[in-house]
C-alpha cells in the first residue's frame, strides 16, 4: 500500500479534471478533458473511463498501483449506490450508474460524492482548512454551494442536502429562489445575486456613481465590476457590497453558531474580491455570533482555486 496512488476526478459541465496523487496529498499528474453533454450525456462516463485508462498506459501503471478513484459530480449523488440523478448541466435526465460502470471498466475501486462536498474536502485537507477536523466551506459562484466537515467526516444528512448553505434564509421577504422559496443566501450572494442586488439598489440611488451610469446606459455588469467599482470608492458599489456582506455575514454566523468549526472557508468566483470582501463579511459575522464562537471560529478565503475539487475527490479514495 505504501507506494499506491489515488485518482481524483472533478466532473463539471464544461470540463472534467483529473489528478493522480499520493495518499499524502501531493499531485503528481494533472490533465483535463472536455465534457461532452450531447446525446443526454451518454458519452461522459465512457470518456472518463477512456481518459483514465489511456493515462495509466501512458505512465506504465496498472489498476493494482491504485488505492482507488474518487469523483465529485453535480447533481444528487447516492454515495452508497454510486449513482447520480438530476445533474441537469450534464444533460443527465435519468439516474446514472457511475460507480458500476467505472469500476467495471478500470478495475479500480470507485467512490463518488457531490461536487461542492468534494471541494469542501479539498480545502479542509490541503487548503485553507489546514487539515483541521471541523471546517465548513461555502462557494460563491453562479449559485452558492457548501460542504461541512465535522469531526473529520463529511455531513450528508438524510437525503444528501446537508451543507446546502445557499438555501439558508437570510431575508424572509426577499427574492424568489430557483428552489421555490424566498430570501435564500444564493439570491443575494452568488455572482448573479450580486448583480440582482446592484440593479435594484441602482434604481433607488440618486447621486454620482460610475456603476449607476453603466447600468443606466443599459450595459451588462458582473459581480467583478461591482467589486472593482467599490474598490475605487464608488458610493453605490460600496452600498451594494455592504448589503451582500451583511447577508453573507448573517448566514455564516448562523453556521458558526450551530457548528463552531475552526474555519469557515469562502471560495468560488465572488471570493476573488479577496480581503476587500472578507473584512466586510467578518464585521457582520462577529456582530451575529455569540462570544465563544466569535473567539474560536475564523473566516478564511479558499486557497486551492480550481484544484479544490480534484484534490477533495481523490481524498474520497482514502476515507
Amino acid at each position: 500500500m505504501a507506494d499506491k496512488k489515488i485518482i481524483g476526478v472533478d466532473l463539471g459541465g464544461t470540463t472534467a479534471k483529473f489528478a493522480i496523487m499520493t495518499p499524502e496529498g501531493e499531485i503528481q499528474q494533472r490533465w483535463s478533458i472536455d465534457t461532452n453533454i450531447l446525446d443526454d450525456g451518454k458519452h461522459i462516463v465512457p470518456d472518463i473511463i477512456q481518459s483514465i485508462n489511456e493515462h495509466l498506459d501512458l505512465y506504465n501503471m496498472t489498476p493494482g498501483d491504485f488505492i482507488g478513484i474518487g469523483m465529485g459530480s453535480p447533481g444528487s449523488v447516492d454515495i452508497d449506490k454510486g449513482t447520480v440523478t438530476g445533474a441537469f448541466n450534464l444533460n443527465w435526465k435519468t439516474t446514472q450508474p457511475v460507480k458500476a460502470d467505472i469500476e467495471k471498466s478500470t478495475g479500480i475501486t470507485f467512490t463518488i460524492d457531490n461536487d461542492a462536498n468534494v471541494a469542501a474536502l479539498g480545502e479542509q485537507w490541503q487548503g485553507a482548512g489546514d487539515n483541521n477536523k471541523d471546517v465548513t466551506f461555502v462557494t460563491l459562484g453562479t449559485g452558492v454551494g457548501g460542504g461541512i466537515v465535522a469531526d473529520g467526516n463529511l455531513l450528508h444528512g438524510v437525503a444528501g442536502s446537508a451543507g446546502e448553505l445557499g438555501h439558508v434564509t437570510v431575508d424572509p421577504n426577499g427574492y424568489m429562489c430557483t428552489c421555490g422559496k424566498r430570501g435564500c443566501l444564493e439570491t443575494v450572494a452568488s455572482a448573479t445575486g450580486v448583480v440582482r442586488v446592484a440593479r435594484d439598489m441602482a434604481e433607488e440611488f440618486a447621486g454620482d456613481s460610475k456603476l449607476k451610469q453603466i447600468l443606466d446606459d443599459g450595459d451588462e455588469i458582473s459581480s467583478k465590476i461591482v467589486f472593482d467599482c467599490a474598490k475605487d470608492g464608488d458610493k453605490l458599489a460600496l452600498m451594494i457590497v455592504d448589503r451582500v456582506s451583511y447577508f453573507l455575514g448573517l448566514a455564516l454566523a448562523n453556521v458558526g453558531n450551530m457548528l463552531n468549526p475552526s474555519f469557515i472557508v469562502i471560495g468560488g468566483g465572488v471570493s476573488a474580491a479577496g480581503d476587500f470582501l472578507l473584512t466586510r463579511v467578518d464585521k457582520y459575522f462577529k456582530q451575529f455570533t455569540f462570544p465563544n464562537v466569535r473567539k474560536t471560529t475564523e473566516l478564511r478565503l479558499a486557497t486551492l482555486g480550481n484544484t479544490a475539487g480534484v484534490i477533495g475527490a481523490a481524498s474520497l479514495a482514502i476515507k
